[in-house]
């Protein structure tokens, strides 16, 4: 069983920058991920994708209300994928939990939760104005 641990999550003034880590060894050779997404879950809204990479050639995605203030990246040695968050906003306060999507997984949407099969226990973000 694929085991992702994130972190990196803490408190920021609206403007700051926050990374992070979505760890989960042997995610691409081991399990076979193809997808790695982050979604985000603010108190009484739905969880939302927020960004994804495809692990076999590290294609990215982003929702809008994040492109050019967010990156994902994955590092393959580390078994870990990133999310720089930069310029960050009130709106973006929400628990981030990363995801992945095994070999068995049909990933018509990346945003979608139902995409994936893997999920962390999530990181809190709280952005201050």
């Amino acid at each position: 069983q694929l085991q992702l641990v994130e972190s990196g999550g803490g408190s920021v003034q609206a403007g700051g920058s926050l990374r992070l880590s979505c760890a989960g060894s042997g995610y691409r050779y081991t399990y076979g991920v193809n997808y790695i997404g982050w979604f985000r879950q603010a108190p009484g809204k739905e969880r939302e994708g927020v960004t994804a990479i495809y692990t076999g050639d590290s294609t990215t995605y982003y929702a809008d209300s994040v492109k050019g203030r967010f990156t994902i990246s994955q590092d393959n040695a580390k078994n870990t994928v990133y999310l720089q968050m930069n310029s960050l906003k009130p709106e973006d306060t929400a628990m981030y939990y990363c995801a992945a999507a095994g070999p068995s997984q049909r990933v018509g949407n990346v945003f979608r939760p139902s995409s994936y099969n893997y999920w962390g226990q999530g990181t809190q973000v709280t952005v201050s104005s």
